[in-house]
């Protein structure tokens, strides 16, 4: 297959690929039936199924559906469950000489196919991405130039199909969430929407909103647990903002930052004359929380003696000044937090029992975000957004790099701390936008979140590469012209460039729309005809394509 062709097959099989079918199987059905016309016959699509860890046919041309039903390999069982487990291309001359070749389908006699050869790629993104199954196809054997041809085509399309399996995936995960969500909202009446302060979708979070919005309008203690950095105070502020009390104060209290001596008059106040320096009367934190809500951040920090008098208020509403001699009543709804393992600081006798079932009335457990990493695009566009505007910063996007960056570390300090590495990249964005080295040095090296980069020089430089390209031909809105003069180059190499990663049926956009009502490519112009050979290499005359030869025995 010449240049010209194999470049109007591949324009096919993208366009086809990247159709708004929302359905996997009639995208490569159409794949299929185009690899038929240009001589691979029998195509096969595998996909593999992590629940069974078995690959399964999804598409086929000259199946039945039967037959379809029969193909199902275990990885490193036959020709499919060999390429998939060995993450290479197999090419097999005869299929009848090869034991490898099981046909399971029983769609064939392979003893009369001893010219009939088979080839098989794995279906991968660049670089040491997952395999996701396999494509296949054969023809009659006509020397081993036309196999590497195919594998070399096969394996580009099997990129591309690579990212649309990804991008559906992903889109089917979201709208599950999406249902679930909306199911959670059906069956308890809870707008998530309206809850200030919670941000998230997955369910996890839904969780939460849910019993926010159940404890919000009761005046009962509520106990926040989980780790540093989840935004256990945004979820009190969130439960005092939806309650009865949020025309009132909303106090908060860090008890683990208050020295031991001052603890006492800060959260019950003191009497003038109470001790060396107290000239006047001071109102305490809880008689200042009267009537609204008081939020007591890391209560498992406060000393023994101050846990006793906690337990005084919360069991009467009594609070006792410093110095003074009559009780005062106070209403203030207790919400507290702690990161601290309330039951093992019992059992170490750093808590008292009674304390805690008075302020574990109705707990609520925050997610750490690496439990729910389907937020945090979410909650990093919340962000940028944000300081955008605080700081006076024209940051309209993050790179897929950054992205997939920041998706793939642990976070150990929770949203704090993405918060502040987004907060750092908005300051360090000079171009509108954010790139992976904009982020902290943890996330760029991966030591902690295992993330980081391992391979050949030559596999990481062209993984570096890829990701340049498809950030150039993002920002050029797929024109390659504008992309080739932001990277200071010709489209001619940087369409080149796009082929050798199998990017350039993705990004590049038709020009100007330019495409037929049949839906067929139009015709290239000569100045292009060269588009896609290293610049080194002049552009040849194309010769006229040879006779295609009849196929024996197509199914």
């Amino acid at each position: 297959m010449n240049d010209t062709r194999a470049i109007d097959l591949l324009f096919d099989i993208t366009h086809a690929l990247l159709s708004d079918h929302k359905e996997l199987e009639p995208k490569f059905n159409r794949v299929l039936k185009l690899l038929q016309g240009a001589g691979l016959q029998r195509g096969v699509v595998a996909l593999h199924d992590e629940g069974t860890n078995e690959l399964r046919i999804v598409a086929a041309n000259g199946l039945t559906a039967a037959q379809r039903r029969k193909g199902r390999y275990l990885p490193g069982e036959g020709v499919l469950g060999q390429t998939f487990e060995r993450k290479a291309p197999t090419v097999i001359p005869s299929i009848a000489d090869n034991d490898n070749f099981l046909n399971r389908t029983e769609s064939r006699d392979t003893a009369q196919a001893s010219n009939t050869a088979f080839v098989c790629v794995p279906i991968a993104t660049a670089g040491d991405g997952p395999v996701l199954g396999t494509l296949c196809g054969e023809r009659i054997f006509d020397g081993d130039e036309q196999m590497t041809d195919d594998v070399r085509l096969l394996s580009i399309i099997a990129a591309v199909m690579a990212d649309v399996i990804r991008t559906w995936r992903a889109h089917s995960a979201e709208m599950v969430e999406v249902l679930d969500r909306r199911e959670v909202q059906r069956s308890s009446g809870v707008s998530f929407d309206s809850i200030p302060n919670v941000l998230g979708t997955t369910r996890r979070m839904a969780e939460v909103a849910r019993l926010v919005e159940s404890v919000s309008r009761s005046d009962a203690t509520v106990l926040l647990r989980g780790e540093s950095g989840t935004g256990k105070e945004l979820v009190a502020s969130a439960i005092h903002a939806a309650s009865d009390r949020r025309g009132k104060p909303f106090i908060t209290v860090n008890c683990g930052a208050l020295p031991d001596k001052l603890v006492e008059t800060e959260l019950f106040g003191h009497v003038r004359g109470a001790f060396t320096g107290a000239s006047r009367d001071k109102q305490g934190r809880f008689q200042a929380a009267d009537g609204g809500t008081i939020f007591l951040d890391e209560v498992g920090e406060l000393p023994l003696p101050m846990q006793v008098k906690l337990l005084r208020v919360l069991a009467k509403g009594e609070v006792h000044p410093v110095g003074g001699t009559d009780p005062e009543h106070v209403s203030a709804r207790v919400i507290a937090a702690t990161n601290v393992d309330l039951e093992k600081a019992m059992d170490q006798g750093s808590f008292r029992e009674d304390l805690y079932y008075r302020l574990n009335v109705f707990p609520i457990f925050i997610p750490p975000l690496r439990e729910r990493k389907g937020d945090i695009t979410l909650l990093i566009d919340h962000f940028v957004r944000h300081y955008s505007k605080e700081h006076g910063r024209d940051v309209r996007r993050v790179s897929s790099q950054a992205i997939e960056m920041m998706t793939s570390y642990q976070w150990p300090g929770n949203v704090r701390e993405l918060e502040n590495c987004v907060l750092r990249a908005v300051l360090l964005a000079t171009e509108g936008t954010i790139r992976a080295q904009h982020l902290p040095p943890t996330l760029q090296t991966g030591l902690s979140s295992g993330t980081a980069l391992e391979g050949s020089f030559t596999e990481l430089m062209a993984t570096y590469e890829r990701e340049i390209l498809i950030d150039a031909m993002t920002d050029a809105e797929g024109i390659l012209k504008r992309a080739a003069e932001r990277l200071c180059t010709t489209p001619r190499v940087l369409a080149y460039r796009l082929k050798k990663h199998g990017l350039h049926g993705t990004l590049v956009r038709a020009r100007q729309g330019e495409q037929h009502p049949t839906g067929e490519r139009p015709a290239m112009p000569a100045a292009e005809a060269g588009a896609g050979r290293p610049p080194h290499e002049p552009v040849k005359p194309t010769k006229a394509a040879p006779p295609r030869r009849k196929l024996r025995g197509a199914n």
